[in-house]
């Protein structure tokens, strides 16, 4: 199952699991929209691999 962090890696912002500006990398580092698309230019500083979407998870 994914591993749903609940903050960026770089700023430390809120990504709750239904958070739709999280990314991460095939390792699961979790950054978020505004530091995937500015400083870390997409890329996992930890892996150096490419930074996708995280998949929103429901929470009830």
């Amino acid at each position: 199952m994914l591993e749903m962090r609940n903050k960026c890696e770089r700023c430390e912002a809120a990504l709750p699991p239904e958070s739709k500006d999280a990314f991460i990398c095939s390792h699961e580092c979790t950054w978020c929209r505004a530091c995937t698309e500015g400083p870390l230019d997409g890329t996992c500083p930890n892996c150096k691999g490419v930074l996708e979407k995280r998949p929103v998870r429901v929470t009830k």
